[in-house]
């Protein structure tokens, strides 16, 4: 019994057939998808190599106010605010915080007595010398006129440096820390804190380099200052100090920074990131470190051409935790793939989002 192929099932396959066979060859790549990518062009600009290492910052100057003598506690107004001074408040050089009232005291030092003096003094003295001039003295007798005025200065100046002990004063430009509580007119004795200030315009910070960092890191090389909470603001400074010898125990040498502060962005105590600039260039190309792949051919990143990604194999130089310098591989104006690069090959087909 012969088998027969029905008509229909016949003309059906044919016409298939030649569909295929007069479809055009490239309508097929048209099927392929065209990944979604972001580009950025490739430029020049500046560059900084860093070692990065943590520290705690601390104010430049402080230092705790005791009182010297005893006396009833008054509080000083700050001008700035015309309220008692507070912590907080910034204080100037020289400006009295707090007065201790003790009128014995002030009666045993007898400054009135001790100006009168000085006065008198330096009259007979340039009297004296007036004569001396004329030959109506001796240079003894002048000599013991100037040694009276002398010591007479010298008691005057004493008497004051003892009455100034009823003044707590500032002793440089800074902020007040802590200020304890001592109830208005109550009697205080001498040694008691009073006040605690900090001039935190410029902080400084001890830190520990590994040995391998020893010939990187220099005076009056620059250093980048960040805190965790405050990742935006980033603070400039420069190393002061470095250690010539390793410690025989950690293997590791101490150098100083100072941090230029005056906004109080950071406080003393903050435990801060700090990049120390070891190296700079300031005309190169720079992508994100981020879009390098590591395949077998070495760092690979993509670039877009004629609506395709293409790879190109990379030479690097200077980097930090953020960028690297390209040596080679890359030239300006490129269109560097920065999203969308993970699932490309190369000549794959993009569309570019941006």
């Amino acid at each position: 019994m012969k088998f027969r192929i029905p008509t229909s099932l016949l003309l059906s396959t044919l016409c298939l057939l030649a569909f295929f066979a007069c479809s055009d060859p490239e309508d097929a790549g048209d099927l392929e998808i065209s990944i979604p990518v972001s580009v950025q062009s490739v430029s020049s600009q500046s560059i900084d190599a860093f070692v990065t290492t943590s520290g705690t910052v601390e104010a430049i100057k402080n230092t705790i106010l005791k009182s010297e003598v005893a006396g009833d506690y008054v509080l000083a107004r700050n001008p700035a605010t015309g309220k008692p001074f507070a912590p907080g408040d910034r204080i100037q050089k020289g400006q009295t915080i707090i007065r201790l009232v003790n009128p014995e005291y002030e009666n045993n030092i007898q400054i009135e007595s001790y100006e009168l003096n000085l006065d008198i003094s330096k009259r007979e003295f340039e009297k004296q010398n007036s004569l001396h001039e004329k030959g109506g003295i001796t240079l003894r007798e002048l000599k013991n006129a100037e040694r009276t005025y002398i010591d007479a200065k010298y008691s005057y100046n004493n008497a004051r440096i003892q009455l100034g002990k009823l003044q707590i004063k500032a002793p440089f430009n800074g902020t007040i820390v802590e200020l304890p509580y001592y109830t208005p007119n109550t009697r205080v004795e001498a040694a008691q804190t009073m006040v605690k200030l900090m001039d935190y315009d410029v902080l400084h910070s001890e830190l520990s380099f590994p040995a391998r960092e020893l010939t990187r890191i220099r005076v009056d090389q620059p250093v980048r200052v960040t805190h965790h909470a405050m990742t935006a603001d980033t603070l400039q400074g420069k190393v002061t100090r470095v250690s010539p010898a390793l410690d025989s125990e950690t293997r590791s040498f101490k150098v100083s920074v100072e941090i230029d502060n005056k906004a109080h962005t950071l406080r003393p105590g903050m435990f801060v990131r700090i990049n120390t600039v070891v190296d700079r260039k300031d005309s190169t190309i720079v992508i994100p470190r981020e879009i390098i792949l590591s395949k077998r051919r070495g760092k690979t990143v993509y670039v877009v051409e004629k609506g395709a990604a293409f790879e190109r194999i990379l030479s690097t130089g200077l980097e930090n935790a953020d960028e690297i310098e390209i040596l080679e591989g890359l030239k300006e104006g490129d269109r560097l793939v920065v999203r969308g690069f993970e699932t490309l090959r190369n000549s794959s087909k993009v569309k570019i989002l941006n």
